[in-house]
């Protein structure tokens, strides 16, 4: 049963996450809430491995939370369930997209998607910064404001935004530099 609730959960974020991986996040939320099978911290860290190894990141996500539900037969339904959607659609739209291209109405559904993708795009990369650099429960607990932000994170964040945008010869390695970079300084100051 957990199988094919893997695969159903899955199905509906691959249908509707529409612009990409990072869009898959906000739905991710919704799952966690939903199904309880992960936490928030988890998900903060499965972006980290997803973004951080090749692939797609909502492959890689898939994979993982199927993976810690139900092992590997969980990290292959989860991961079918979140590319099937796609498959039908582009076999449908190859089939006929040739015939409706030029259709006033599919051209004006093409272009109603792009705020959508943007929007879902955006809601993840602000769900990233809230889980990277606040940290919302220990400012719940002191009620101090000092505790709301996640200091050594914030303190990377701005080290790395001063080196990619202000050291020159920096702008030229390639953004894995900045990656394993990231994520030694992770393991060595326990982030």
């Amino acid at each position: 049963m957990i199988l094919l609730r893997l695969f159903w959960e899955f199905f509906k974020t691959g249908l509707f996450a529409v612009g990409g991986g990072m869009a898959t996040l906000p739905f991710l939320y919704a799952m966690s809430d939903a199904t309880g099978w992960f936490s928030y911290a988890q998900l903060a860290d499965m972006i980290a491995v997803s973004e951080s190894t090749p692939g797609p990141i909502g492959v890689n996500m898939a994979s993982y939370v199927g993976f810690t539900t139900a092992g590997i037969p969980g990290a292959l339904v989860a991961t079918a369930g979140l590319v099937t959607p796609s498959i039908i659609i582009i076999l449908v739209i190859a089939r006929v997209l040739s015939a409706f291209r030029r259709n006033k109405y599919v051209d004006a559904a093409f272009y109603g998607l792009r705020p959508c993708s943007v929007a879902l795009i955006a809601a993840a990369g602000v769900l990233v910064v809230k889980i990277a650099l606040f940290d919302f429960s220990l400012y719940a607990q002191s009620g101090r404001l000092v505790d709301l932000f996640n200091w050594k994170a914030l303190a990377l964040a701005a080290l790395l935004l001063v080196l990619t945008r202000g050291v020159k010869k920096l702008k030229q390695l390639h953004p894995i530099v900045f990656i394993l970079a990231s994520a030694l300084l992770g393991m060595l100051f326990s982030f």
